[in-house]
């Protein structure tokens, strides 16, 4: 808070509280070449004051936008801090978009300066710029392989602050001009939707929304200076935004990058974060690993594992929840605490984690509970670009793995007759830029927005249900309920399952493209002593398509145990000859399924799976990691799924 007990109107504004209050605490950490910089908050404020200047000495106007693209850097970090500093619009990008996806949102945007990690972003700008009519200058951060390149529109990281400083005595004044005229309702930063539907939109965020949402969520799980957090997700999600600029920012917790995707999990070790996030794949992969380790492991560890995990699923959610435990139970857990469950936490990174959260899709129940059984606060969010990330979060005593929580403080929930969830609070976005349209159907005039998925809440608890994305949900031939998202997150909980998509509305029955994941079935190939060529290869092998089998079995007998989705069950699947990826527009960048390109592009897959083919043969485009484009030709077998009929119990395990 300022001296009079208001909240600082800005982000630019809370760095310079933080600078004066934390001002020798680390703000930010980076791995480079093995090694770990620090940035304390002093370091931080003089830095974007340098960068800010730069950027005045450079034209920089109020409402100009300033695009950010590269992986997680503080120096990224910063410029997004300096760009809001005088005035203008930060705009992150995903740094791994390809050349068409940048070049639509720095043109819809109409961006002035882009700020660019390494020369790979550079590359990717430079092949799209006579595309920009707005662009005026690329500024690097990495230097390494540009210094041939023609240097007119480009200006060095260094060269940008150097040119702030030099310019110092001349603009400090406007700067500081600047940076007091900004308001609480001026736009903070603009993030654009993963575009699942169509073209992305550029959503317009203001300091209201992300300072309240802010403070708001860090009360809410008693956030505090000390904390620390990986920063690996992309600078272009909200979420990322908000832990890794908001949060950061209103707590005054340290910001770790790790040295490179590769090196995240070493890092992640090393850094031992008390505050966590990640989708429920990233949990996915790090259980699939530990499961591998333990099939490599002898029979002696093997047994101590599993008789001490059986317990903690028992005991361990209990005693995180603070409920009454037997003296034995909490020496047993006690002693599985220094033989597993320790040593495991370590491996993992999750020593010291005392808030985590796992959000964007449905986390299965048995890897929920494994997690929270070890003693790790797993928790649930919802939430989406447009609520600034949160719409819901679980109370610390109130954790279940088969909701996303209650709403969070400051935030109101409703449901529609046709069962879709809206909300209002003060994330609230403003509006999608240069969509007016979009705006006005997304949100109401009384500030209700319309979250696109369909759920209901809990009479009592006050909890959120989500069942599906609500223009997903649909009916079979036979009128009975039809929600593909459900079914896809049960076949994904599978670790050899790596992505699913499911097919049946208006049609007689649900069918399947399943996608395996190569390093859980490579390994088990491997333990088996399976040869293989390809992905394509082992994607088709026989006792695969068995394995793959069993699962969508497993998955039928739990659907047909629920009265409402039965009709859901699998009848036929065919696992796909590659992997669907947001470089050929099949997954967004966050890994969404586009399900209506799947569907025109598979056409002959789908159909096969209706008209009762055993096997279809196809060829795909694919989109090489240079940019290349190829194609692929393979025989897929379609597989019948064990079905149970309806009304007809299962026995229970």
């Amino acid at each position: 808070m300022t001296p009079d007990g208001a909240p600082p109107q800005s982000i630019p504004a809370l760095l310079a509280l933080n600078a004066d209050r934390f001002r020798d605490s680390p703000a930010f950490r980076e791995k480079e070449y093995g090694i770990w910089q620090s940035w304390t908050w002093a370091e931080a404020a003089d830095e974007v004051e340098a960068m800010a200047l730069g950027l005045l000495a450079l034209g920089a106007q109020n409402g100009d936008h300033v695009a950010i693209i590269g992986r997680n850097r503080p120096q990224l970090y910063l410029s997004m801090i300096a760009a809001q500093s005088v005035g203008a619009v930060p705009v992150p990008l995903y740094a791994d978009a390809v050349g068409d996806e940048v070049a639509y949102v720095l043109d819809h945007c109409g961006a002035r300066f882009i700020i660019a990690g390494d020369q790979e972003q550079v590359d990717k700008v430079l092949e799209v710029q006579d595309r920009l009519t707005g662009l005026e200058r690329i500024i690097y951060l990495d230097g390494r392989g540009l210094r041939k390149y023609e240097h007119g529109h480009l200006t060095s990281f260094d060269g940008l602050k150097q040119s702030g400083r030099d310019a110092r005595d001349r603009l400090r004044g406007e700067l500081a001009t600047r940076r007091a005229a900004l308001d609480y309702d001026d736009t903070c930063v603009m993030l654009y939707t993963s575009g699942t539907t169509g073209r992305p939109k550029g959503v317009v965020l203001s300091n209201r929304n992300i300072i309240e949402t802010s403070k708001n969520s860090a009360e809410f799980d008693h956030l505090r200076p000390d904390d620390a957090i990986l920063a690996y997700l992309p600078m272009a999600w909200v979420g990322d935004f908000i832990f890794s600029v908001g949060q950061a920012m209103w707590t005054g917790f340290c910001v770790n990058c790790p040295e490179s995707p590769d090196t995240m999990m070493t890092d992640l070790r090393e850094i031992g974060p008390s505050y966590y996030f990640a989708p429920p794949r990233v949990f996915e992969q790090q259980l699939t690993s530990i499961m591998i380790r333990m099939e490599d492991a002898s029979l002696l560890k093997q047994k101590i594992f599993h008789h001490f995990m059986a317990h903690a699923k028992k005991v361990g959610p209990r005693l995180l929840d603070g409920h009454q435990v037997g003296l034995w139970d909490r020496l047993k857990y006690r002693l599985g605490e220094i033989l597993v469950y320790g040593p495991l936490k370590n491996t993992l990174g999750f020593s010291k984690v005392r808030v985590g959260y796992t959000a964007g899709e449905a986390i299965g129940p048995e890897m929920f509970d494994f997690y929270r059984a070890l003693g790790i606060n797993l928790k649930q969010l919802y939430g989406q670009t447009e609520a600034s990330v949160f719409i819901t979060q679980q109370k610390d005593s109130e954790v279940r793995a088969d909701t996303v929580g209650t709403a969070t403080p400051g935030v109101e929930l409703k449901i529609a007759d046709s069962g879709e969830v809206f909300y209002r609070g003060p994330g609230t976005f403003v509006e999608y830029y240069k969509n007016a349209e979009s705006t006005a159907s997304t949100k109401d005039a009384e500030g209700w927005v319309a979250t696109g998925d369909a759920g209901f809440i809990e009479e009592g608890t006050g909890h959120l249900r989500i069942i599906d994305r609500a223009k997903d949900v649909g009916k079979l031939a036979d009128g009975s309920l039809f929600a593909p998202k459900y079914v896809e997150n049960k076949l994904k909980f599978f670790p050899d399952i790596l992505e699913a998509v499911v097919f049946g509305n208006g049609r007689d029955e649900a069918c399947a493209f399943i996608n395996i994941d190569l390093t859980a079935v490579g390994n088990w190939a491997e333990r088996n002593n399976i040869a293989y060529a390809s992905y394509q290869e082992l994607s088709q092998h026989r006792r695969v398509l068995e394995i793959i089998a069993g699962h969508v079995s497993e998955v039928n007998a739990s659907l047909a145990a629920d009265e409402m989705l039965s009709g859901c069950q699998i009848a036929r699947f065919l696992v796909l000859h590659k992997e669907l990826d947001a470089d050929d527009g099949e997954l967004t960048r966050t890994r969404k399924v586009r399900r209506g390109l799947i569907s025109e592009k598979y056409e002959d897959l789908v159909g096969a799976l209706y008209d009762g083919s055993r096997e279809v043969t196809t060829e795909t485009e694919v989109t090489y990691e240079d940019g290349r484009k190829g194609s692929i030709k393979a025989t897929l077998v379609v597989v019948a799924g064990d079905v149970v009929p309806r009304g007809m119990k299962v026995a229970a395990e």
